[in-house]
């Protein structure tokens, strides 16, 4: 099982040649592949505002991404959002440490790109 940020679910669903090896090889052995349902939310903003193109609207991209077998959207509730108000992390971004603190809970790996959510959780893959 692992967990997805925001940016690895578009490189693997958008561009794969921007994943790392090791974030492909994580994927690729995955039984379970989680991803933050406020990712979506952050696509949608990207999109807004000219940020990033979707290859169609963002309902039919969360429909795609549903699709894909081993691929599970983990609801964020208290629990998640508790952990993450509590985390000694600096970091302010809600969506990180909301992906930190699922992983934590979750006691899964995050396969990221962002060099502060790896430099801060030692289970990060990239």
């Amino acid at each position: 099982m692992i967990l997805l940020d925001t940016s690895t679910l578009l490189f693997w669903t958008l561009d794969r040649a921007k994943l790392s090896i090791a974030a492909a090889a994580a994927m690729g052995d995955a039984d379970r592949i989680l991803i933050l349902s406020i990712a979506f939310w952050e696509i949608g903003v990207k999109a807004q505002k000219g940020k990033l193109l979707l290859p169609g609207p963002l309902h039919e991209f969360v429909s795609r991404v549903k699709r894909v077998d081993r691929v599970e959207i983990v609801a964020m509730d208290e629990n998640i959002w508790v952990e993450a108000a509590t985390l000694n992390w600096v970091h302010r971004d809600p969506a990180d440490r909301a992906l930190v603190a699922t992983a934590t809970l979750l006691e899964c790996p995050i396969v990221t790109s962002d060099l502060a959510i790896r430099e801060y959780f030692a289970r990060a893959i990239w």
